[in-house]
């Protein structure tokens, strides 16, 4: 079964992924934080159990698992490939997950919130994103009673997410864009439409990879749609902006640009240690060019696949043993080495 990273995105260049996450609190609990152990673990068994058809209904095989009896490799692995955040590394008590075996659907259960719900898909599809997860909230809320009040809306455990509790994000690729003297002050610009964007992998200035994620700054006061347009419209405005950029470095400099390209592809198909810098520079050319057909790959390939596979705990999986940093280089390159498609 492929997973949703596995897929090249389709439709406009420069967006890698839409992600779509919902928080919901119970009613007749407290939140999360205000647990002990005993009503977590009775928390945990009776969403697991009333969401044990979830599977039939998404028309999708879910996994479920403890992640506070989840191995740490495991977890990192998770968070690296986008499943849990950061706060489900951490988290002692118990939770749980319910999981899709494309990974393009989950359930986290008793983080931060006692659920939130995540889709996620390659390409730009935040309205199909919210479609689904919208059924499948209330295909939960039929067996759940949400804590909803009529003035605030959905209550959170952050205030942030207070109100719809919609988390909308586009993962965009910027390497031209990013290169400009005015990218900060542009990004700065995109807070004033009500949209936040960072780097993926590092601060805006030394992001590796030039992955940006936009998402929505406000969930309240502003309706699902509202915030869905709101990330869509940056996206857009965004990658416009990129594609106008690489126009020109083609119509200027495209020999320059090729050799660029060549040159990170040798490296990356003959290197026997690679860092996750280099890696993820060499990685981010070589998207840009099959992107704007400098190059041509023999077989349909995901590039972010490769990206997100070079990450350490991901690389840690795949081997029999702890690997030291050095190891990791290698392994790196090794994996490179194997998943790299060849040029036309």
């Amino acid at each position: 079964m492929h997973r949703w990273y596995e897929q090249n995105p389709a439709g406009r260049p420069g967006i890698i992924s839409s992600r779509i996450r919902l928080a919901r609190n119970l009613q007749e609990y407290p939140f999360p934080a205000k647990l002990d152990d005993k009503v977590s673990t009775e928390l945990v068994h009776r969403l697991e159990f009333g969401l044990k058809d979830v599977g039939e209904m998404e028309e999708k095989k879910f996994k479920f698992a403890l992640l506070n009896e989840m191995e740490e490799l495991d977890r990192l692995a998770l968070k690296e490939r986008r499943v849990l955040n950061s706060s489900a590394l951490t988290k002692k008590r118990p939770s749980g997950i319910l999981l899709s075996q494309e990974e393009d659907t989950g359930i986290v259960l008793n983080c931060d919130d006692h659920i939130r719900i995540q889709m996620l898909g390659a390409g730009l599809y935040l309205e199909e994103l919210w479609e689904k997860a919208d059924k499948l909230d209330d295909y939960i809320n039929e067996r759940f009673e949400y804590a909803f009040d009529d003035r605030f809306g959905y209550l959170t455990s952050f205030p942030t997410n207070v109100g719809t509790g919609l988390r909308a994000s586009v993962v965009v690729h910027l390497p031209m864009l990013s290169q400009g003297r005015k990218f900060s002050s542009l990004i700065g610009d995109m807070s004033r439409f009500g949209a936040c964007v960072r780097g993926v992998y590092g601060d805006v200035e030394e992001n590796f990879g030039s992955l940006y994620e936009i998402s929505n700054l406000k969930t309240l006061g502003q309706t699902e749609r509202e915030i869905i347009d709101t990330v869509t419209k940056a996206a857009i405005q965004l990658t416009n902006q990129e594609m106008q950029v690489r126009k020109l470095s083609i119509q200027k400099r495209k020999i320059e640009r090729e050799d660029e390209v060549y040159k990170s592809y040798g490296v990356l198909k003959y290197a026997r240690r690679l860092t996750f810098r280099d890696s993820m520079i060499f990685l981010s050319q070589l998207m840009a060019a099959l992107s704007d057909e400098l190059v041509k790959a023999k077989e349909d390939v995901s590039v972010y696949r490769l990206m997100l596979g070079i990450q350490p705990a991901n690389l840690q999986k795949i081997s029999d043993r702890p690997l030291s940093k050095e190891e990791l280089d290698i392994a790196r390159a090794e994996f490179i080495r194997r998943e790299l498609p060849e040029l036309k």
